[in-house]
């Protein structure tokens, strides 16, 4: 999450006026907490997949920890443009659509191998045109755009759709921002902004809701599944609100000055308010398509906020353990689903004798397994792409 400097020009051998600096890009502060708390999210989510019994005080969260992959766009938004926003005019679209690819692609195409056993199951419950459908559009990550194939092969993969829509549009964003749109710029009209995304993200499950085009006798759940329901759910255009409110809270965040004590209060406030919504019972009276909608986004915007900068809160989300992991939440995210099922269907807790340690052994297995596919697939596989497609300068060997 920072920004290296511009290499400096040589000298000229003849005489000349002096010759202006080149720009120079500073490194910006780490934000340890925000990659911390990804590490929690990640988990809460493996755990809304695979509840095991006796959760205890963590079950109100874990129950609804679907909204967190909101959480996960917003977070997307607001670190690209913490990251990026200050070359705005310069950026060079290739680079930074290679620097994605290269983080992505590694990763998604080792789970692409480990998933190839689910293509039976895939087989078996879905028509010929539309098993082959599934098998042309996921590798190239557009399984997402169609909501019955959106699951396919790997059933939390639809969210790379979602991301790489806002990695190609980003930085056509980010320059029409700093041209035209730079007289948003003030706390006022990106707060309001950032409310008027949220309303116009939301509107959609809202009318569903009411309206009930698909006319279901019962409220929907997780479990209901219709062509609408699923295209709120799993396409790139409903969360398109939620990675523009990360972006727009980006921008907000340089003109709020805060304090550490002021930084703490507003973390503080958001965690009291999501304990609020979660444990006092109020996530039950909401209906869940308004909570996969967007509802918390607020929130969540407020605790990011909170947590991007000194305070004894963003302290707690920034221990080692939780940096570390944070770094691999991507192959996390992307290996749970189809390795706890592999290990399962395999029985394989079973075969080791290790059947009273588990859900707990997997999950472990999986936390393991996600750094090491970081560590030596993902990693190196993206500094091995840019170091042979990058076409930014190698810096002088004889600059200091």
């Amino acid at each position: 999450m920072t920004a290296g400097t511009l290499a400096p020009e040589t000298e000229s051998i003849q005489a000349a006026p002096p010759i202006q600096s080149a720009p120079v890009i500073t490194r910006k502060p780490q934000l340890p907490a925000l990659t911390g708390i990804r590490t929690l999210l990640a988990i809460f989510i493996i755990l809304f997949h695979f509840t095991p019994p006796h959760l205890g005080l963590l079950y109100p969260v874990i129950d609804s920890a679907y909204v967190f992959v909101g959480f996960f766009f917003l977070l997307s938004g607001f670190v690209l443009t913490y990251n990026y926003s200050d070359r705005a005019l310069t950026l060079s679209k290739r680079d930074f659509w290679l620097a994605r690819f290269s983080r992505l692609y590694p990763i998604y195409m080792l789970v692409l191998l480990i998933s190839a056993h689910m293509l039976y199951d895939e087989w078996l419950v879905r028509s010929h045109a539309e098993f082959w459908r599934g098998v042309l559009l996921t590798p190239f990550l557009l399984q997402g755009w169609s909501p019955n194939l959106a699951t396919f092969g790997n059933t939390v993969a639809w969210t790379l759709s979602c991301e790489v829509m806002f990695y190609f549009a980003f930085p056509f964003l980010l320059y029409a921002w700093a041209k035209r749109m730079h007289w948003l710029n003030t706390r006022g009209r990106l707060i309001a902004l950032f409310f008027a995304l949220w309303a116009i993200g939301i509107l959609p499950h809202i009318l569903y809701t009411f309206l009930n085009p698909d006319h279901l006798a019962a409220p929907a759940d997780r479990y209901t599944s219709t062509y609408l329901l699923r295209f709120l759910k799993y396409t790139p255009p409903p969360y398109v609100c939620t990675f523009l409110a990360g972006v727009t809270l980006a921008k907000l965040h340089p003109l709020l000055p805060f304090t550490p004590r002021q930084r703490l209060a507003v973390a503080a406030v958001a965690l009291a308010l999501l304990g609020f919504f979660f444990y006092t019972g109020a996530v039950k009276h909401v209906p869940y398509i308004f909570m996969h909608g967007g509802l918390l986004v607020p929130l969540f915007g407020l605790l990011t906020l909170g947590l991007a900068g000194p305070n004894p809160i963003s302290t707690l989300f920034s221990v080692r353990p939780l940096v570390l992991l944070g770094e691999a939440t991507f192959a996390l995210y992307l290996l749970h689903f189809n390795v706890f099922m592999l290990i399962h269907n395999n029985h394989l807790p079973e075969r080791l004798h290790l059947t009273e340690y588990d859900p707990w052994l997997s999950y472990a297995a999986l936390l393991l397994l996600a750094y090491v596919a970081y560590r030596f697939v993902e990693d190196p596989a993206r500094k091995a792409i840019l170091r042979r497609f990058s076409r930014k300068p190698k810096p002088s060997p004889s600059s200091l």
